[in-house]
């Protein structure tokens, strides 16, 4: 069970630093963004990655990447 959550906690720190790196191309910062360690704690196969909050400026610019996307 151990190696099955290291395994996990290792995969949500990746998607993390993923995620991190990729708004940061589009110039989106989410401050709060982080694996949430608690949900590594239960049984389900796949820990939660917590984006947090932000400001409204930065839900702005999220927004308006997101909607670029949709648009391409």
């Amino acid at each position: 069970m151990a190696v099955r959550s290291a395994e996990r906690l290792r995969a949500a720190e990746e998607v993390v630093d993923q995620l991190r790196d990729g708004l940061g191309v589009v110039a989106v910062t989410l401050p709060s963004l982080r694996d949430d360690v608690v949900s590594l704690a239960s049984e389900a196969p796949y820990p939660l990655v917590d984006l947090g909050c932000c400001n409204l400026d930065t839900a702005l610019r999220l927004a308006a990447v997101l909607h670029g996307l949709d648009s391409a």
